[in-house]
């Protein structure tokens, strides 16, 4: 037996134990980073056929865009991030100019460049594939100035032609051939 009020002494010891050893655990965890944030563009041709993905992750190291283009002609084609998240066919005008909050002029090899919208040429291969993956400082997912993600939203815009990469204001990259708003 224990004497009068001895179980209300053993249950606050318990529950202070309890309390030190949850606090101890707490203490010695790390807290867990949160989720990457991504997005993603499915890029059509004027025809509404689609012809590419895009996907988008928020790293340390920047923003890394990966674009699989596929059933393209194919040739060296430039890609552009777009200032609006909007992909009406046929000639995608409605994705306005490139994406460029920096009020820079268009190409890495202009002096007064680059645009932040401005990507590496993507190479469609005989079989009418290709890739590129590159991570850039230029924009991000994160709010903010360069962010792709608001506003009026962006677009990935593909072109007939590659990329000059110094010509004002699109690098005389040619018409419009394939769209995708950027959704997160």
């Amino acid at each position: 037996m224990t004497p009068q009020g001895g179980h209300s002494t053993v249950r606050r010891l318990l529950l202070a134990a309890g309390a030190v050893m949850l606090l101890g655990g707490c203490a010695g965890r790390t807290a867990e980073a949160p989720p990457a944030l991504s997005a993603e563009a499915v890029l059509k041709d004027k025809d509404g056929k689609q012809v590419g993905v895009a996907t988008l992750i928020q790293t340390p190291e920047g923003a890394r865009i990966a674009v699989t283009g596929y059933r393209l002609t194919p040739g060296k084609r430039g890609l552009h991030i777009h200032e609006a998240g909007v992909c009406q066919p046929p000639d995608f005008a409605s994705a306005g100019g490139h994406f460029n909050p920096g009020a820079k002029q268009h190409g890495k090899d202009n002096p007064a460049g680059p645009h932040a919208g401005d990507l590496p040429n993507i190479d469609i291969g005989a079989a009418g594939d290709g890739t590129i993956d590159v991570t850039t400082k230029a924009v991000t997912l994160n709010p903010g100035p360069t962010s792709l993600l608001g506003g009026k939203g962006t677009s990935i815009v593909m072109h007939a032609m590659p990329d000059d990469d110094k010509t004002d204001p699109a690098g005389n990259s040619g018409a419009r051939i394939a769209c995708g708003a950027i959704t997160p």
